[in-house]
């Protein structure tokens, strides 16, 4: 790849590291640092600027699929993981997923910006302020969780970050340990990221100008950096995540979330 300077590369490589880590940690796909990043990076690599978000977000999706089934394996070990939880949220999940992706063609980059922003900010304010859920609230029952899971599904896909960045505050709010939450929401982002990427691909074939080493709105070489250094981090993160306070990780996911929706509301 002869285009493909390091510098390029190692802008990847340190996404990734950071990337796996966090979606350990908090439960997240990734795709809250990956979009930005490879916003920015695309924008200076590559000379046609008309596909730069969407080659982001389908990308962005593509490497959670893998960031993810890593986190989620750590979790898992760790015996944290809600599998009845993720049983009742995946087919609306696998829908809305397929839909936002494959619908993100017909939105324009400050669209997309504002959606991500408002999600952010509203999600953000609800960590910092520390809402309690009634105490008599559960997790309602299949046909609920298949309308959120769709709801959470396709704004995840459609904005390229990943399920758990939704599915992490709605556990929350339904009485699920935030521990357990995150480990639950980590699984969530596999049907997301998957059912997002397949979206995406088929959205970008008919897409003209794109660079070299693109199938659909999927980069492969910002792919492989990323996930080359994100499986490796994402196990430390998920046992970070055991031995921190509840409290602490409710203030670290919503400041996180509150500086981006900040960023996405003024600069998109």
């Amino acid at each position: 790849m002869p285009e493909i300077i390091l510098s390029e590369i190692l802008i990847y490589l340190v996404t990734g590291a950071f990337v796996g880590f966090a979606a350990g940690l908090l439960g997240i796909g990734g795709g809250l640092i990956i979009v930005p990043v490879l916003t920015l990076v695309f924008g200076y690599h590559f000379a046609s600027p008309e596909h730069i978000v969407h080659l982001a977000i389908g990308t962005s999706l593509a490497t959670i699929l893998i960031t993810s089934l890593s986190s989620v394996r750590a979790h898992h070990a760790l015996k944290g993981v809600r599998w009845d939880i993720v049983k009742l949220l995946v087919a609306g999940v696998l829908l809305g997923a397929f839909i936002g992706g494959w619908a993100s063609q017909f939105f324009e980059s400050r669209t997309l910006g504002i959606i991500f922003g408002v999600i952010e900010l509203f999600i953000a304010m609800n960590m910092l302020l520390d809402f309690k859920p009634s105490p008599h609230r559960e997790l309602p029952g299949l046909p609920v969780n298949t309308v959120a899971g769709s709801i959470i599904g396709g704004l995840s896909s459609l904005v390229g970050i990943g399920g758990g960045t939704l599915t992490t505050p709605y556990l929350v709010w339904n009485n699920i340990t935030m521990h357990q939450a995150i480990a639950t929401s980590a699984a969530v982002s596999l049907p997301v990221a998957f059912a997002g990427t397949i979206g995406f691909l088929i959205a970008g074939m008919s897409a003209e100008n794109l660079p070299n080493y693109a199938t659909g709105y999927i980069y492969w070489p910002a792919f492989f950096g990323i996930v080359a250094a994100s499986v490796l981090t994402a196990p430390l993160g998920a046992k970070a995540a055991q031995k921190v306070s509840i409290k602490l990780l409710k203030r670290v996911f919503g400041v996180f979330l509150l500086i981006l929706a900040a960023k996405m509301l003024i600069f998109s």
